[in-house]
């Protein structure tokens, strides 16, 4: 059921006062020909209720003739931003940008961010947006398992269905996704609610076996039979199983680059008003999934680029992979038990 503009302005109100945006502040909200036009609405009556500037910054689209899939996350690194010195200066001059666009991936975000900006993402229909409208206690949570996972040097994932995989920890940074953006250079996603980083280049080893119901991303399909993937030195060996597997590996080997088989984030999802069930109910190019992805619980691994954390590697192809009833333990800790978080 659609939402109203009333409840929309109200949840971006909650949110851009945990950005603390201040009276006088410019808000650049950065749109394409797929913005959802309720959420920029709402976003920049929401904006000028708070006494901020809001402008808008509106950018042809791309990658439309290379990408296979119209869900923004199919084709990644390359963005409107590319190459375009102007957009990216005035972004670098905003006090916030709200991406209603996506910019993941791309070497501009990193630009911006580096030089103090703060970007919000925010692209999933409007009644997502405003059941999981961001709150201090997800920052609370994120917070303190990213607390655990930092000191942590290793992470094992195990499940009934067969996964027997190992990561080794250190080398990179922490995603923390909780919803808002309240400091200078920090990247955030509303809505979300999950943590995760980087194993160490050629550490990621052993089997992971998607069960049915695991859910692949971009494709927004929910797995039907068992699909077996062989982890060694870091990169995705094989992928084993039936129509699902051919189709998974078909679309990896179109992008002609070895760089997609390699493993990027892992991590797992905290928040509990996200629900695995809600992918089903959605046109898959309404959604990008991140009910998916934040669901408190899950055990969410990826392929692809790790240039967001500082490494080098940038292909175009980032898969995201949340699965259930798995065992998530941190130097032999769990934190995860058969899909269900481990409190304290």
């Amino acid at each position: 059921m659609s939402v109203s503009d009333y409840e929309l302005v109200q949840a971006w109100r909650q949110v851009l006062d945990l950005c603390r945006l201040e009276a006088g502040q410019t808000v650049t909200l950065l749109t394409s020909a797929d913005t959802n036009r309720q959420t920029l609405r709402c976003a920049i009556l929401a904006v000028r209720d708070r006494g901020a500037i809001a402008n808008r910054l509106d950018l042809q689209p791309t990658n439309g003739g290379v990408s296979l899939s119209r869900d923004p996350l199919a084709y990644v690194g390359t963005t409107p931003l590319t190459g375009n010195r102007a957009a990216v200066e005035m972004l670098k001059a905003s006090d916030l940008v709200l991406d209603l666009m996506t910019l993941l991936f791309s070497a501009e975000q990193h630009e911006i961010l580096a030089a103090g900006g703060r970007i919000l993402l925010a692209v999933e229909p409007p009644e997502v947006l405003v059941r999981m409208v961001p709150t201090a206690e997800d920052r609370t949570r994120v917070l303190a398992a990213s607390a655990r996972l930092r000191t942590a040097r290793s992470l094992h994932v195990t499940s009934a269905a067969g996964t027997d995989v190992s990561f080794a920890l250190g080398d990179y940074p922490m995603l923390e996704e909780y919803g808002f953006v309240d400091a200078p250079g920090h990247w955030d996603h509303w809505p979300s609610g999950f943590l995760a980083t980087w194993s160490n280049e050629g550490s990621a080893r052993g089997t992971i076996v998607l069960a049915p119901g695991d859910i692949l991303l971009p494709q927004k399909s929910y797995v039907t039979a068992p699909v077996t993937l062989r982890l060694d030195g870091g990169y995705v060996r094989s992928i084993e199983g039936g129509y699902e597997a051919d189709h998974l590996r078909d679309y990896m080997e179109s992008f002609g680059d070895p760089e997609v088989f390699a493993v990027s984030h892992i991590g797992w999802g905290l928040q509990r008003r996200a629900h695995w069930s809600v992918l089903g109910f959605y046109d898959r190019e309404a959604s990008i999934g991140m009910d998916a992805r934040a669901c408190a619980g899950n055990f969410l691994w990826s392929t692809g680029p790790n240039n967001e954390a500082g490494g080098t590697r940038d292909t175009a192809c980032h898969i995201d992979i949340p699965m259930r009833n798995c065992t998530v333990k941190l130097d032999g800790v769990a934190v995860v038990r058969d899909g269900r978080l481990v409190e304290g």
